[in-house]
């Protein structure tokens, strides 16, 4: 193993990444680690490295691949934390680069409760089609724009081989960037490190940072729960709204805070956003891609915006040892950048998320506002019992002005995997019924959807939610602004309907998606599987020298 009893005596900090050959979000994550053991032993800690799975959002679109997705968070989780306890490390410093691993290696973080420093892969830059900068989001809605004929064979082509120059993950304020933000807005990535592109080089001195960080961080004795409190956990929420980020967001920072012992409810980012302007203007509801956060300061321009604006917490404890406010007090907010602005000069006055309720979703079910030019619709509903059925009628042009997909059983348990939809989402989009449609469904979407498209209906259908009730011609309405979704038939009626309904054969009988779906919660609490972090077992427990 090359060492020696120096080595074993010293501090043992885990370097844990989601490396792999599957995407481009993970190809880079090698280098800095590396970087991150080399600054660990000239700290005076063993640095040990291992690796998690990771899977593809982008790979796994619009198949059964997709099923996985959410389900790789936990097991992301549970193998970090497996590999931690097991050869009792004193100290983690965690790398991750695309949708699931982010959430799953704070996930675990918290679980922990060792001295634990976050780095983000960084972005991929963006790529460019006929002088435009482009992202996956442009590909998804470039197949709906050939559906309907609006677009050739060769340009179809051109925008898939443009979209994706390089390393890094999906381009745009998408789940990955906005968990990357979410990182610094808790406190557990050095302010600043997660901003740059995957292939700048300026990444190995973060991972460096990195490196040094856990090591004063275990000498000084601050661990993940001191920092990651339910003020940090607003601070993040107001950094999702501030970017117009994810609605995946809504399933990740319940999960995170429950792995802390905190209850922080989807209620509570709704909360957060409808009192924070969006000052960051970026896809898929703006014009700005994430490397132009990295070239407008980075991330931390955003959060001194927030505080400037008195919309953050600044006196809460980060994993550089300081404040929120210590570590932003030398930022400036350049009041003439369109990519990130000051609150006086905001994109828009509420942020760029939303919750609904009403008794199609009584535990309520989640909107991205920014950038969607209209927040209600009334129409009639068309069903789906699967994303694959509902891509196959937008794909032959059978939905039409008006129309409302429902697509049901795609929740956390009924999937299994509670599927993202971007697929039909970005063919709805190209056809150009973004606006003119609406999509309603117990799955949940990429961060790259845009239009009125509502996620995360709860209860699913699988769990005797109204969603399963809905049939076809029934009246849909709902009003993002005001909160409300509602089916428009009589309790009388959805009662009689009720007598008849039974939940769909479970989809697998073995597996992995299988043990899954036995276990997880409502997309409303996080999707977790595991009643989450209430008792830690302390760092001391876990020593054997």
């Amino acid at each position: 193993m090359g060492l020696g009893d120096k080595e074993i005596y010293r501090p043992l900090i885990g370097v844990a990444s989601s490396w792999n050959e599957a995407t481009p979000c993970n190809i880079s994550l090698d280098r800095p680690a590396k970087v991150a053991k080399k600054a660990i032993n000239e700290a005076g800690g063993t640095p040990r490295e291992f690796v998690t799975i990771s899977v593809s959002d982008g790979i796994g679109m619009g198949h059964e691949g997709m099923k996985a997705s959410l389900v790789s968070r936990e097991v992301i989780a549970d193998s970090v934390e497996l590999m931690v306890r097991a050869h009792c490390y004193d100290g983690l410093v965690a790398l991750a680069g695309c949708d699931k691993s982010l959430p799953g290696m704070l996930m675990a973080i918290a679980r922990l409760n060792i001295p634990s420093v976050f780095l983000y892969g960084g972005t991929i830059k963006p790529g460019h089609h006929n002088g435009k900068d482009i992202t996956v989001m442009d590909v998804y809605e470039a197949v709906g724009s050939h559906a309907a004929g609006k677009i050739s064979d060769q340009e179809l082509h051109d925008i898939e081989c443009g979209a994706c120059p390089g390393a890094g993950s999906c381009g745009g304020q998408f789940t990955a960037n906005t968990m990357a933000c979410v990182s610094e807005a808790l406190g557990m990535a050095l302010p600043g490190s997660n901003s740059a592109p995957a292939v700048d080089e300026s990444r190995d001195i973060w991972a460096t940072r990195c490196g040094h960080a856990v090591m004063d961080l275990l000498d000084k004795n601050i661990k993940p729960r001191d920092i990651m409190t339910f003020k940090a956990f607003e601070n993040a929420a107001a950094i999702v709204a501030a970017t117009g980020g994810s609605t995946n967001a809504f399933l990740h920072l319940p999960a995170i805070a429950a792995e802390c012992g905190v209850t922080f409810t989807i209620r509570d980012i709704d909360r957060i956003s409808r009192r924070t302007p969006i000052v960051a203007d970026l896809k898929p509801g703006g014009r700005f891609v994430a490397e132009d956060v990295h070239k407008a300061g980075g991330i931390a321009v955003i959060l001194k915006s927030l505080l400037d604006g008195g919309l953050l917490h600044g006196d809460v404890m980060t994993c550089t040892g300081k404040t929120m406010a210590e570590n932003l007090k030398d930022i400036v907010v350049d009041p003439s950048n369109e990519v990130i602005r000051p609150v006086a000069k905001a994109v828009r006055n509420t942020g760029g998320l939303a919750v609904m309720y009403g008794n199609l979703a009584p535990d309520g079910c989640v909107i991205k506002t920014a950038g969607v030019k209209v927040l209600s619709h009334r129409g009639p509903a068309k069903v789906f019992n699967c994303e694959d059925d509902a891509f196959d009628a937008i794909s032959n042009l059978k939905i039409v002005k008006g129309d409302v997909v429902v697509i049901r059983y795609e929740g956390p348990r009924g999937g299994p995997g509670m599927r993202e939809m971007l697929a039909p989402t970005a063919a709805l989009v190209g056809q150009g019924l973004g606006y003119d449609c609406a999509m309603v469904t117990d799955g949940r979407f990429s961060g790259a959807t845009r239009g009125l498209m509502i996620g995360h209906v709860s209860p699913e259908a699988q769990l005797g939610g109204p969603i399963g009730l809905v049939q076809d011609g029934d009246i849909i309405s709902l009003d993002a602004e005001a909160g409300t979704i509602n089916l428009e038939v009589s309790d009388e009626v959805l009662a009689e309907r009720r007598k008849h309904w039974k939940p769909i054969e479970a989809r697998y009988g073995g597996g992995a998606l299988y043990k899954y779906a036995q276990l997880v919660g409502p997309a409303s609490e996080g999707a977790l599987t595991s009643p989450g972090g209430k008792v830690p077992i302390e760092p001391e427990k876990m020593r054997i020298r």
